[in-house]
């Protein structure tokens, strides 16, 4: 770690309206403190490094020519926010970020006004500045909608449907495309920028309005010519022939780290009276410092760093992540099975599916960000006899909902869902949290649920989804590593809703599903101590409930709870429908369900979300005490502490 940079200029900008009373020969000094600062800030808490840096320059010429707040700048997904919270008011909490009561790591409404929309998520910049658009044009109040959106969110659908739908805006919607992969952008140079900057021009504009009132003079045919005319010249020249088509006014390619380029190109924009505009910026990730520069990840999400030479902290050794074993199992099980394969939604490494690729590349999808589409194509994989495996985060998947319940479950087609970051996430929140999978997965009718203890518990899982050709099924597992049991030599094919019995006892009954049976087992030796025979069971499915065991649980013991990783219409309360159903109890049973609270969790360590969330082992004691009457709280910190 190294002290924090000096830093004249920024030190005088606290908010962009300091950064407009600069000099524009200053604003190159100002970008360079801003790297420095947003490089030494992230060396000491972490987060997403590369995607901010390639975007320095470009938050420093946004905020010296608009009007912000009251033109409403809205970053897409967040990854790259970092700079703009800097000089947005939010410099003496920067080290904070991504920690427990911290600035979030994506853009939030409840930190800033500069922020006035919360985005973590992939392709809604362009939806919600249209909104911010459209909302002060008939309010008739000043004040544009400014969406920055990268390469990789232009490849959801989402983005398009918002560009189509933009053409009521007019001058008031910008679109700033920052292409930091060079995967849409011919070649730039000083010839792009000048017709970047002439075509953007009033003169231009203006000239270019003359010629379409004289074109209505003309007839009808004539006219269209003249207007394809002149888009067909500007998109062989400069590109963006189908930006045009959606009904934006093209202008780029331009260097995104040029500020001699990016401030006239802007403020032309700022003032002309046509629109929506499109401006396409091409920027390099982990721009300005070279470690992030050579990597091949650019550095786009980081441990702890030592600014000087680049080198992350790693974690101590320990057991293999969630991610790389199902992406090894399944690697594995394709070498004897040519049905199977793997789709990812631009997470390979993310979901375990880069494992899978290695081995069988040709039959690797990754689609991008298009979940609706991943689920889909899947469906259609699943109805032609292939055995496809869906790896997709579990608040992702929330995006394809709609594809899960028509396109898979309706159909009854075997498409398999792996759910990677099932439940609490940690640095990432409530955005990325897999709180609802269970909820909104095991309420449909043909689906199967699993959610796997531990790491070998995967293994066995993941063998069962490929072996399952009757319907849909989904296998869920945190982010993170496993906790260290050895994994099988041979995947066993586990019983569709069967459960199994982990420690045996007499009084208190916990019927655990996923990763909390750990804290399950740590709550039950705390109870035994005091008296109380307890079982622990792993249910295994949430979908079919193991219907027997559970009834033989709740019948034979005093207390039953119910633990989960999730949030509430889950686990508990499908075991809650069985069992009163079923008049399980009716002879005064004490059931008892823990589940997720109804919040969105801000982001803290993992450990101590759980136990804010009261789903550790503590809570479990504390829960089954209650329910006994016992003297409230007893032994409950000892156990957490």
């Amino acid at each position: 770690m190294s002290s924090n940079p000096v830093t004249p200029l920024l030190d005088q900008v606290q908010y962009p309206s300091d950064l407009r009373k600069l000099a524009p020969e200053s604003l190159r000094q100002l970008a360079d403190e801003l790297r420095q600062e947003m490089i030494s800030a992230v060396g000491v808490t972490g987060g997403h490094l590369g995607s901010g840096l390639g975007v320095v320059e470009l938050t420093v010429a946004i905020h010296y020519v608009f009007n912000t707040p009251d033109d409403r700048l809205v970053w897409d997904v967040g990854h790259q926010c970092y700079p703009h919270k800097i000089i947005t008011g939010r410099r003496d909490r920067i080290r904070t970020l991504r920690q427990g009561g911290g600035l979030s790591g994506f853009t939030k409404r409840a930190e800033s006004e500069y922020d006035p929309f919360g985005a973590a998520h992939s392709s809604t910049s362009i939806s919600a500045a249209l909104g911010f658009a459209i909302a002060n044009k008939l309010s008739d109040k000043p004040g544009k909608g400014i969406a920055v959106i990268g390469d990789g969110s232009m490849s959801a659908g989402m983005a398009y449907e918002a560009m189509n739908n933009a053409e009521q805006a007019g001058n008031r919607l910008v679109v700033i495309l920052n292409d930091n992969d060079m995967s849409i952008a011919p070649p730039v140079g000083g010839l792009s920028a000048y017709l970047s900057r002439i075509v953007s021009s009033r003169e231009f504009l203006g000239l270019r309005d003359m010629a379409k009132k004289l074109a209505k003079r003309l007839p009808r045919s004539i006219a269209e010519g003249l207007k394809k005319t002149d888009e067909f010249a500007r998109g062989m020249a400069m590109g963006g022939t189908l930006f045009e088509e959606l009904g934006f006014y093209y202008v780029g390619p331009i260097d995104g780290h040029n500020l001699e380029q990016l401030i006239p190109v802007l403020e032309n924009v700022r003032d002309a009276e046509q629109g929506p505009i499109l401006v396409h910026v091409v920027t390099q990730k982990g721009k300005g410092y070279a470690p992030a520069e050579a990597a091949a990840d650019k550095y786009h999400g980081v441990q702890k760093f030592d600014v000087i030479t680049g080198a992350q902290q790693k974690a101590p050794p320990g057991p293999p992540a969630y991610q790389n074993v199902f992406g090894e199992t399944l690697a594995k099980l394709a070498n004897d099975d040519p049905r199977i394969v793997a789709i990812t939604a631009a997470m390979p490494s993310g979901t375990g599916v880069d494992k899978f690729a290695k081995a069988h590349p040709t039959r690797t999808f990754d689609v991008g960000i298009a979940e609706q589409h991943a689920v889909t194509f899947a469906a259609g994989l699943a109805a032609q006899g292939m055995r496809p495996f869906c790896a997709i985060y579990s608040t992702f998947l929330q995006r394809a909902y709609d594809q899960v319940v028509h396109d898979v479950c309706i159909q009854n087609l075997p498409v398999r869902f792996a759910i990677d970051r099932a439940g609490l996430v940690g640095a990432d929140g409530a955005t990325h949290a897999g709180s609802f999978d269970v909820t909104y997965l095991a309420t449909l009718p043909n689906m199967v649920v699993m959610a796997a203890a531990d790491e070998a518990e995967l293994v066995h899982m993941t063998y069962t989804a490929a072996e399952h050709d009757s319907g849909p099924i989904a296998v869920r597992y945190p982010r993170g590593n496993g906790t260290g049991v050895a994994l099988p030599e041979v995947p066993q094919k586990l019983e569709i809703g069967k459960g199994r019995i982990v420690r045996e006892g007499k009084k208190v009954a916990i019927l655990s599903l996923g990763t909390r049976l750990g804290e399950a087992l740590k709550a039950a030796d705390a109870l035994e101590a005091k008296g109380l025979s307890t079982t622990v069971a792993d249910l295994r499915f949430a979908k079919p409930l193991d219907e027997e065991l559970i009834r033989k649980l709740l019948t034979t013991h005093e207390v039953a709870v119910t633990i989960e990783e999730g949030a509430v219409g889950g686990l508990g309360a499908h075991v809650l429908t069985y069992a009163s159903d079923s008049g399980l109890i009716d002879a005064g049973l004490k059931l008892r369900t823990m589940r997720l609270p109804d919040i969105f969790q801000d982001q803290d360590k993992p450990e101590i979300q759980y136990a804010q969330a009261g789903l550790d082992a503590a809570a479990i004691i504390d829960t089954v005490l209650k329910a006994l009457r016992w003297n409230e709280g007893v032994g409950v910190e000892e156990v957490r502490a």
